[in-house]
């Protein structure tokens, strides 16, 4: 999509709440949620937020709820048909393609508090409200990063199987209905890494490797890696590894592809992995990071946004490109309390923060 017409941005702004110096901000969701997996439609003017955990953070406090907007119509949001199945998931990754949201693995939760993974693929029709079952993933993962390309072919890059962290690359083919595995990124296997497409690019950063002998069970990796994707065939990618990005690594961030901006954008999370409560894995409570920064893949260079991002949050579990900017959807907030809030997010880096 091309840029965004003054008259557009106004129309937008109109069915929009409008907040300080004039900034839209997005009404929230109608319930708080953290660990819900996000997709957008229609050049991000369609928003859609599934599952996840609510306030309590308790097994029996996950939802397989889902939640539609669509900015310029009522700008509230309204509930879709729920995700099929006696149980909601937790971490499960979503994109949208072909007019349909994909909707992939993710955990469940027992009444023991067990987490365990699983390969299901949901896939949503929103006009028809109706739900089919698609082919599972090869290898079952919650905690990956996703993308798309070609408005076809879904990228699903690491994440945590039922072995552990993982270094695939799995692409679904939306026309096709079928699941390939693309060259692996080379760095440590991650879960909880934060990623997204834009340009033919992968972008992915930090995640959670398991911790040395003694330690906490994970923590946070500060690996970063770029990978081009073939133009010809999409399961081959070009792998390179990227400078550190700005900030120490973190488990948690919310991120996403923006192609009208060239960039992967990524906001938020905590310095230790920690689980759906938001306990990390050493023992202590999490802390949830101030910074949005962005790759640019024009200029080839990772840019500070701001060190003071508003309503930051962790878990938000993907960051989704809007006519108006990108978008963070639930979470867990500063306090490490489940929130509806819904957060623009500026695109443009600080003066000099880049030097």
């Amino acid at each position: 999509m091309k840029k965004l017409s003054a008259f557009v941005f106004l129309l937008l702004c109109a069915v929009i709440l409008l907040g300080a110096d004039d900034q839209p901000q997005f009404p929230s969701v109608p319930a708080p949620v953290s660990g819900n997996a996000v997709a957008s439609l229609k050049g991000g003017f369609e928003l859609f937020s599934m599952m996840g955990v609510g306030p309590k953070k308790a097994w029996n406090d996950v939802t397989n709820q889902v939640y539609v907007m669509t900015l310029g119509h009522s700008g509230k949001w309204s509930k879709g048909r729920e995700v099929p199945g006696v149980a909601g998931r937790l971490n499960a990754a979503a994109a949208g393609a072909k007019g349909l949201v994909v909707l992939m693995g993710g955990y469940v939760v027992d009444n023991q508090g067990a987490e365990i993974t699983v390969p299901d693929v949901n896939v949503y029709e929103p006009g028809a409200r109706r739900w089919s079952r698609g082919k599972d993933i090869p290898v079952a993962v919650d905690s990956a990063a996703v993308g798309v390309v070609h408005d076809r072919f879904v990228y699903l890059i690491g994440g945590r199987s039922p072995a552990g962290p993982v270094n695939n690359v799995q692409v679904y083919d939306v026309d096709k209905d079928t699941w390939s595995q693309a060259t692996p990124f080379p760095g440590t296997p991650v879960f909880g890494l934060a990623g997204g497409v834009a340009d033919e690019a992968i972008v992915i950063v930090d995640g959670a490797k398991p911790g040395p002998e003694g330690g906490p069970r994970y923590v946070a990796s500060d690996e970063c890696w770029l990978g081009r994707i073939d133009k010809k065939d999409p399961i081959k990618i070009e792998w390179s590894k990227l400078p550190p990005h700005p900030g120490p690594a973190r488990f948690g961030i919310a991120a996403g592809g923006a192609d009208r901006d060239h960039k992967v954008y990524f906001s938020g999370g905590t310095a230790t992995p920690h689980d759906y409560k938001g306990t990390s894995y050493d023992g202590k409570p999490a802390e949830v990071s101030n910074v949005t920064f962005a790759y640019e893949l024009h200029a080839h260079r990772w840019d500070t946004i701001t060190q003071t991002t508003l309503e930051p949050r962790a878990d938000g579990r993907g960051l989704l490109e809007t006519p108006l900017g990108p978008v963070v959807v639930g979470g867990m907030a500063k306090n490490l309390a489940v929130t509806a809030g819904v957060t623009l997010l500026p695109k443009k880096p600080l003066p000099d923060a880049s030097k």
